[in-house]
């Protein structure tokens, strides 16, 4: 009855086992045999991190099958649950070297944005220092037209002195002349066409 009751366990232990992944350990090559009891020559070498299926478990040895299918035994003190460290930590520092790749490609990103917002920051500095220099002009014009202005108004009802000389002078020269040419008029007609001085 015991028999019986240590096969049925066997069973169920083998059954259970049937789903379990294991690794080989770390720096390990661990001969894959054909004889349950590893006592024969390995027939292949397995990489210590090499993933194998358990298939069953015997005291102090397994059945596994490799990723490529093939089947042997090795001892079960060298299989482990877990990833040995030195695949765990090349796996951490790939994921490392892409966050740095990121890291290195954000801070150029960054160093970018920083030279835009300071060309920004210049470009609006230049047109604000031009809209003050434009209103300053306007501010200065519109001084100048309030007081041309002013003096239109002064000088609205007056004529300045050299256009009234002028007009003047301008006047006796054109009368003088004109009156020269009627007197011609005259003395011609009075003698029969003949200028008589």
């Amino acid at each position: 009855m015991t028999r019986i009751v240590l096969v049925a366990i066997s069973i169920l232990s083998a059954s259970l086992a049937a789903a379990e992944t294991a690794y080989v350990t770390d720096i390990l090559q661990l001969g894959l045999h054909a004889a349950e009891d590893t006592s024969d020559r390995p027939f292949r070498s397995l990489q210590s991190g090499a993933e194998l299926e358990v298939l069953t478990r015997v005291p102090n040895y397994a059945l596994v099958e490799t990723a490529d299918g093939e089947q042997g035994w090795v001892k079960s003190a060298y299989l482990v649950e877990e990833r040995p460290a030195r695949h765990r930590v090349a796996e951490v520092e790939a994921a490392l070297e892409i966050m740095r790749d990121e890291l290195e490609s954000a801070q150029m990103g960054r160093q970018e944005a920083e030279q835009e917002a300071t060309r920004l920051g210049l470009n609006i500095e230049a047109r604000a220092n031009s809209s003050e220099a434009v209103l300053d002009t306007l501010e200065r014009l519109k001084a100048q037209t309030e007081d041309y202005e002013q003096r239109l108004e002064t000088y609205r009802g007056s004529v300045p002195l050299t256009w009234v000389v002028a007009a003047l002078t301008l006047a006796l020269i054109a009368g003088f002349l004109a009156g020269l040419w009627a007197l011609d008029a005259l003395i011609r007609r009075r003698h029969g066409g003949f200028r008589v001085y």
